[in-house]
């Protein structure tokens, strides 16, 4: 089993480093006090690898890569609504999930390269695979295409630090099951997590729960219904994720970036099918609609150990 490189990261954390490197590119102006451009759990590890690190960005294609139309026939909380029905209508497939057991989450990713000075180097569709530990005490595992595997950290010791904010299924499963106490939740917590405005905070928060991740229906309802309430949370119809799956994505511009996050759901089953970050401004060699990260969930499933496939 190879060891990841610094300056080969995996996508969780690319996507919190092109945050802020996208920051500073887009900021004029020296940052106003108390601004804090990173989660405060990644920025010491952000610091030794800045150096190193490039974000990934990805252009727009000629069919449906780029920006998307705001949905005129559904609101948000419509929308919303419909997914937090879908998530209870459809119940738990996995059985019974034990403490032991890992989640298995099978995605395809398209990348390119940006560095400073640089033209954007385009990089072809990648397979990722990764396994988290259940309730976080073990490690996990990511294999990549062309990347070899490597392994993961453990959660955490529960009640330390940062081991709240987790996505394991266990730490999930004690999320609030009413969407009036989880927007409570996401409203104190989302500026831990973020250390953005908070309804951004909120929704990144959101997007960080349930991306590579098996939700528990009642608390995926919740989630859905607490983000209908955030201010700015809209629709764009016609969005395509990283294999061409066409659907309804839930966005919100970032304030802090020249970028906004799309959520991409099937319009007729409500599944979340993949992400992708899209440019709302012209910045370095980026346009205004280009798409700058591109995601795809093919697979989720429960196995007994980590490596295993279902």
């Amino acid at each position: 089993m190879s060891q990841l490189p610094e300056h080969d990261l995996p996508p969780g954390r690319h996507r919190l480093l092109k945050e802020h490197l996208m920051a500073e590119i887009h900021r004029e102006e020296p940052a106003r006090p108390g601004a804090k451009w990173l989660r405060p759990a990644l920025a010491a590890a952000a610091v030794a690898t800045a150096a190193a690190v490039t974000f990934v960005v990805l252009p727009a294609s000629g069919s449906g890569g780029g920006a998307s139309t705001q949905q005129s026939g559904a609101t948000a909380a419509a929308v919303l609504e419909d997914i937090a029905l879908a998530a209870e209508d459809a119940g738990d497939p996995y059985g019974e999930i034990r403490d032991d057991q890992f989640v298995y989450i099978d995605s395809k990713a398209s990348y390119a390269r940006y560095e400073t000075g640089k033209k954007t180097k385009i990089f072809p569709l990648r397979r990722s695979e990764q396994w988290k530990s259940v309730d976080g005490t073990r490690a996990g595992l990511i294999r990549q295409d062309g990347r070899g595997q490597w392994a993961t950290e453990p959660d955490g010791v529960p009640g330390r630090p940062g081991s709240d904010l987790s996505n394991n299924y266990r730490n999930l499963s004690k999320l609030p099951t009413n969407a009036d106490e989880m927007y409570a939740w996401l409203e104190k917590m989302g500026p831990k997590h973020a250390g953005q405005e908070t309804p951004q905070a909120m929704f990144v928060l959101v997007g960080d729960l349930i991306r590579d991740a098996i939700v528990p229906p009642e608390q995926s309802a919740a989630l859905f219904r607490a983000v209908a309430r955030i201010p700015g949370v809209k629709v764009v119809e016609n969005v395509v994720d990283a294999v061409g799956r066409r659907g309804v994505a839930i966005t919100r511009d970032d304030p802090d970036n020249p970028t906004r996050d799309e959520w991409i759901f099937d319009v007729k089953t409500h599944e979340f099918l993949g992400e992708r970050t899209v440019a709302i401004e012209d910045f370095s060699d980026i346009k205004r609609g280009q798409v700058v990260g591109k995601t795809a969930i093919l697979d989720r499933a429960v196995v007994d150990r980590a490596g295993q496939r279902p």
